[in-house]
């Protein structure tokens, strides 16, 4: 199962950012907690509805873990529609591997 972090930069150098929808970055670990994308997060800035479109983006790439500082509830339900398992968890990236 692929792994998603919200994460203050691309690497695994970077926290754990504190606000999953408005995250930098999401950095993608396969099984063997290897790096294998960072993904700079087109809804960090803007509108509304943040939670539900970072949801989608990790869905279609076949994510089913997330960790993150906190999610709102709306993240929150759209990450159990998808069926992504939420971890809520503060600290550095490569402590959290």
């Amino acid at each position: 199962m692929k792994t998603a972090i919200a994460s203050t930069n691309d690497s695994t150098e970077g926290e754990i950012f504190e606000k999953g929808g408005r995250a930098p970055y999401y950095l993608v670990f396969n099984e063997e907690n290897e790096l294998i994308e960072s993904i700079k997060n087109p809804f960090a800035v803007g509108g509304g509805g943040a939670g539900f479109g970072v949801t989608k983006m990790l869905a279609d790439k076949g994510v089913g873990k997330v960790v993150m500082g906190k999610a709102g509830e709306n993240m929150k339900g759209a990450l159990e529609d998808a069926n992504i398992e939420l971890i809520e968890k503060e600290g550095e990236i490569k402590d959290t591997l």
